[in-house]
């Protein structure tokens, strides 16, 4: 049976596109008493960008930081904050950053709205009611997080998003001159989490026309950028992040995902670094992709971490690979129905102790 999905029912794209926000947050401000909740990664705190935040008087401004992956405590806790700013509930939730940032503004916004803590919604599908309407405005490309249904949180038990329709942003705003000045490593490890989605959908056993059609492009576009350099290539990455989180919207990471899951709940490592490290010992899975990834890393003149996991005790490495392999769909997509017979737990081992 085809999956009824959820997609960004608005988008705003171009160069300044950012100077739009206003107008389009009139639209939610129903009456004089209506806020918003503004979630900014605190990298901006002083920067240009805070100054051209359109904040209101009612408004609330809520810094994150993300210099660790998101946890589900901290989602609960900035939840509470945003309640005890006032005893009404806000007219929008607005996601300024990269990936982590934007997952932060998707779980609160839902968070608001469903009872309970946020690891008891750690899973497909569990999200019982709408959130706040919620915006994204990535300053960040790559991770696909401004268009996709999940919020990925690192919980006490487990690493895993908030999977849901509700997730999806209702209006995103990609603006290409806000990747301006992120710096050289970063914006290569974002876009390679582009690269690495495109890799992993397409050579998966989910995959379908819908998600191919996007993720070549995606693919396209990311060859462009780190390949050839071109000279659109902000806002080629830009398109690329948007196509290659679509593309996995209706198909499916794969293995490079599972295993930098395990590598972030036990190392705290961040996603798109995690996902480098990873994907450069999988040539066994992505012979192409693993070739081309090096050449690109080559170009862009990227030394990743090594050793990480060698001197790891057993506890640890067991808990890296219990949380891999809890990614079912992710190995089926990867290796098909028969995966667990492949990707057992000691091979699973093998390659960690390889990182």
């Amino acid at each position: 049976m085809s999956r009824n999905f959820k997609m960004v029912s608005n988008i705003v794209f171009g160069k300044n596109s950012f100077k739009q926000l206003n107008d389009i947050l009139e639209q939610q401000r129903k009456n004089s008493d209506s806020w918003i909740v503004f979630v900014t990664d605190d990298v901006f705190k002083g920067k240009e960008l805070e100054k051209r935040l359109p904040l209101q008087n009612q408004d609330m401004l809520l810094w994150v930081n993300v210099d660790k992956e998101p946890t589900t405590n901290y989602v609960d806790k900035l939840t509470q904050k945003i309640k005890d700013f006032k005893s009404y509930s806000p007219s929008g939730v607005i996601g300024i950053g990269g990936g982590s940032a934007m997952d932060l503004a998707k779980a609160v916004s839902l968070m608001l709205t469903n009872s309970g803590l946020s690891q008891e919604y750690q899973g497909w599908d569990l999200i019982k009611n709408p959130g706040i309407y919620h915006l994204a405005i990535p300053t960040l490309s790559g991770t696909g997080a401004e268009v996709s249904r999940t919020a990925v949180l690192t919980g006490p038990e487990k690493k895993l998003g908030l999977n849901s329709d509700y997730t999806v942003f209702d209006q995103i705003i990609l603006d290409p001159n806000l990747l301006k000045t992120v710096p050289k490593n970063q914006y290569f490890y974002t876009g390679m989490d582009c690269y690495i989605h495109c890799i992993e959908s397409l050579s998966g056993t989910f995959l379908n026309q819908f998600s191919k059609s996007y993720g070549e492009k995606a693919l396209e576009l990311c060859r462009d950028v780190f390949l050839k350099n071109d000279s659109n290539k902000d806002e080629k990455l830009m398109m690329a992040s948007y196509f290659g989180g679509m593309s996995i919207a209706y198909s499916q990471v794969g293995a490079c995902h599972a295993l930098s899951y395990g590598l972030s709940y036990v190392l705290g490592t961040h996603h798109g670094i995690g996902c480098c490290i990873v994907f450069d010992y999988l040539e066994e899975f992505y012979p192409k992709g693993v070739k081309e990834f090096r050449e690109m890393m080559k170009i862009a003149n990227i030394q990743l971490p090594r050793n990480l996991v060698k001197n790891l005790d057993k506890e640890k490495l067991e808990k890296m690979i219990t949380t891999a392999l809890n990614l079912e769909p992710l190995w089926e997509n990867c290796l098909g129905k028969n995966w667990k017979n492949i990707m057992t737990k000691d091979k699973a081992k093998s390659l960690f102790l390889q990182m």
